[in-house]
């Protein structure tokens, strides 16, 4: 394995204070070690990345340093103080404030009641918020962090949501800003506003600390990184002085591919024939406005486009759970022969009879039961397969056996089939799902989001199972945010705006500017200018291949 380029030294004589100072700070849950012996530096001022497989124990550091977690051992140091951090109000008051990867916001409040919650400084309601209103209204100018105040969380895209989840911990006057995979679910333009927004605060002498499994993102907006692999700190580096390639190996403990290999497709008979879509909500809004594709046998269609414009609708329905309260027209048909898209046979059961697998964009909420088991969790919607009956019950301990196969091959961690699906990461927690649904060897595998907060070794793992299913002659229909996953695993590519789909490319024949202009609905008959008026968020900046990383 590569040595680090260059380790970051200790704490000299003379040098000021970091921000934050670990040293040996262990945790074990059970028999399980998150952390052993973890000493991290981060000097104020600075973006400092930490970077690791799924289970190398960042959250959990992240978490003691906020005071979810209490360290077995170990000393925490803030600006140069000792702290003890005994809860999350400790490390709130020492300037210390985090953004989840899962948001910790009140869907049915408003932006403001969000930023005050908890910290309403009185008993009267009223003039609490029209304190917050203005210091909000700063804020947001000095940050770029603009939202509308009086705007419920609901109503708000998911970049939004975040600027919300950050806003609150500058009200808490946060001088160290930690953030937990925070574009998980931004798309690459979001990212970048993103970026641009902790630039600003970094100038502003903030602290950033930033958790993420994209070697893109820590190259571009890093100082130092810090790697992380089954709980121990392995290496710390300055960003300007390592490679991702580096970083990737530091990270598995082995080279790994940053690229998807695979061949060309070769495609063939009509798997799924879909004409004349249509989706209008329960509120009378159209989601989906006439969708028509096919995906053969042997290929993967890779579906684009920013969140909120049709995909997790056509996901849904092609899946069998449509919105409840939704009408539907149009037709679709499998290997030839039609599906019920509005009756009592339209449903996800139905489907997976079929041979749809269905890999949900949201895991937690639609993938899986958190408080179940794994090995509980691998039999949803295949409970009833024969292998799993032993005369009129369960056999569990067949389904045991397959579960405890299916993590092994899926490389989950820990491997104990027993623990609940919220006691694994989210990028374990994924495995589990796309575990369950490939090893069903299905002719459509339908896939959001595949690698939603999944680190690149198992990123690697993933995209070459599913490579695998097309080679086998499968079907596959790919929804994803990650413009790099789009352009490197489909064998063609559709972009969705507003429910419609606005064109398809070849991957070859395309680029991530063209493709982007698409996702902002704007067609080759109505560009002019191609950037004007285009919001920033949805503008694209052109890379090349050896770019995406």
């Amino acid at each position: 394995m590569a040595e680090p380029a260059q380790h970051l030294g200790g704490r000299s004589a003379t040098a000021a204070p970091a921000a934050i100072e670990l040293t040996g700070i262990s945790k074990a849950f059970g028999p399980v070690q998150a952390n052993k012996d973890i000493d991290l530096r981060v000097e104020r001022g600075t973006i400092h990345g930490i970077i690791g497989e799924n289970g190398a124990g960042k959250s959990t550091l992240m978490s003691i340093l906020y005071g979810f977690y209490k360290p077995d051992s170990g000393t925490i140091e803030v600006n140069g103080q000792p702290l003890s951090i005994t809860d999350s109000m400790t490390a709130i008051r020492a300037g210390i404030g985090m953004v989840f990867q899962h948001f910790k916001l009140v869907q049915n409040f408003t932006v403001l009641e969000n930023i005050i919650l908890g910290a309403e400084d009185g008993r009267l309601l009223r003039p609490a918020l029209a304190k917050a209103r203005g210091v909000l209204r700063r804020l947001a100018e000095e940050y770029q962090l603009n939202v509308d105040p009086d705007e419920r969380i609901e109503e708000l895209s998911v970049g939004h949501q975040q600027r919300v989840e950050i806003l609150k911990a500058l009200y808490r006057q946060a001088d160290i800003l930690i953030l937990d995979e925070p574009t998980g679910v931004l798309t690459p333009a979001e990212a970048d506003h993103l970026f641009r927004i902790l630039e600003g605060l970094k100038a502003e002498g903030k602290t950033i600390i930033l958790i993420t499994h994209k070697l893109r993102e820590i190259m571009e907006i890093t100082d130092n990184v810090s790697v992380m692999r089954r709980g121990e700190m392995v290496a710390s580096v300055r960003t300007a002085e390592t490679s991702p390639e580096e970083l990737a190996e530091l990270m598995v403990g082995r080279k790994v591919l940053l690229n998807v290999e695979k061949g060309p497709a070769s495609p063939g008979a009509p798997v799924l024939e879909v004409r004349g879509l249509k989706m209008v909500d329960d509120e009378g809004v159209e989601r989906l406005r006439g969708i028509d594709f096919d995906i053969r046998a042997g290929e993967i269609l890779g579906i684009a486009g920013v969140s909120g414009n049709g995909q997790t609708q056509l996901l849904e329905l092609l899946g069998g759970y449509p919105e409840k309260g939704s009408t539907v027209s149009g037709t679709i048909h499998m290997n030839g022969e039609p599906l019920d898209v509005t009756g009592t046979r339209s449903d996800a059961r139905t489907r997976r009879k079929r041979g749809i697998g269905h890999v949900p964009e949201d895991r937690q909420t639609e993938g899986l039961i958190m408080d179940f088991t794994a090995w509980e969790n691998i039999a949803f919607g295949y409970h009833d397969k024969p292998e799993y009956q032993r005369g009129w019950l369960m056999d569990n301990d067949a389904i045991r056996r397959d579960a405890q196969k299916y993590m092994e091959d899926f490389d989950c961690r820990p491997r104990n089939c027993h623990l609940a699906a919220r006691n694994f990461s989210g990028g374990n927690q994924q495995k589990l799902v796309v575990a369950r649904e490939i090893e069903r060897n299905p002719d459509l595998l339908l896939i959001g989001q595949p690698t939603r907060g999944v680190d690149i070794g198992a990123i690697e793992f993933i995209h070459k199972r599913i490579v695998e299913l097309r080679d086998a002659g499968k079907a596959i229909l790919l929804v994803s945010v990650e413009l790099d996953e789009i352009l490197s695993l489909s064998d063609r590519i559709a972009v969705m705006f507003d429910g419609r789909i606005m064109g398809e490319r070849l991957p070859s024949e395309t680029t991530t500017g063209e493709l982007g202009l698409l996702m902002a609905g704007i067609t080759d008959t109505d560009r002019h200018d191609p950037a004007e008026g285009i919001p920033p968020e949805h503008q694209y900046v052109e890379t090349t291949p050896e770019e995406r990383v």
